[in-house]
């Protein structure tokens, strides 16, 4: 089935809102697409006569088994084409995501599967957003927010929840990366920042905000 840009545009976001709150609704869809419930609705439409949607009003949208199927596929050519971009190009994690936004729309699957070959098939992407396998299957991870993570124990980062150009390059900044090793030295009760430490790097504060939007796993003792 071909879809226009906007339709997989359309797809991509029920499927995150779904996976986030579990129901994607008319003005939760608008806000995260920058439109109109009035445009949603009218998209709506258009996608349930394809079958790739259930619709209701008042009750939201849900993907069927076969938009389901396509929006997995989006994601998969998406998280490919930033590995390409951060691995083999040299961009930064911060600067990928609008490009892969143009490229995950180059529908061609013998492009997609040989692009997964040459990275020799990568579990994540730069993000550490997990990539789905070309039957749709998706790894999942366990992971924290750092803000929620045990004080002192050896922490991993495994991924980012906000995925802005702004808070990618302010972790940058301060050197936080996927697979960088930290401890939590204290947590201030007041605003909940905390203090950090990263290995060979002397303590910095983090708030409380920002360390919500980072992913932990509990690392081995180093």
């Amino acid at each position: 089935m071909q879809l226009t840009t906007a339709e997989e545009n359309y797809i991509k976001a029920i499927y995150k809102l779904e996976n986030e709150h579990a129901k994607a609704t008319t003005n939760a869809l608008a806000a995260l697409l920058q439109t109109s419930p009035a445009a949603v609705t009218d998209m709506a439409n258009k996608l349930q006569k394809k079958k790739l949607i259930s619709y209701e009003k008042y009750y939201g949208l849900k993907l069927t088994p076969s938009g389901k199927k396509h929006a997995v596929h989006i994601i998969r050519r998406h998280r490919l084409w930033e590995c390409f971009l951060v691995e083999k190009l040299g961009f930064g994690w911060d600067e990928v995501h609008h490009l892969a936004e143009e490229l995950e729309h180059i529908r061609d699957e013998r492009l997609t599967e040989r692009l997964a070959h040459f990275l020799q098939y990568p579990a994540f992407d730069p993000h550490g957003d997990p990539i789905p396998d070309a039957t749709g299957s998706i790894k999942t991870t366990q992971h924290i927010p750092l803000s929620r993570a045990p004080i002192r124990q050896p922490l991993k980062v495994a991924g980012v929840a906000d995925q802005s150009a702004s808070l990618l390059r302010f972790l940058q900044q301060k050197g936080i990366m996927l697979g960088t090793r930290l401890r939590i030295l204290q947590v201030h009760e007041y605003d909940g920042s905390m203090e950090i430490k990263l290995m060979k790097h002397s303590p910095f504060t983090l708030s409380h905000l920002v360390a919500n939007n980072i992913y932990v796993q509990l690392y081995g003792k180093d």
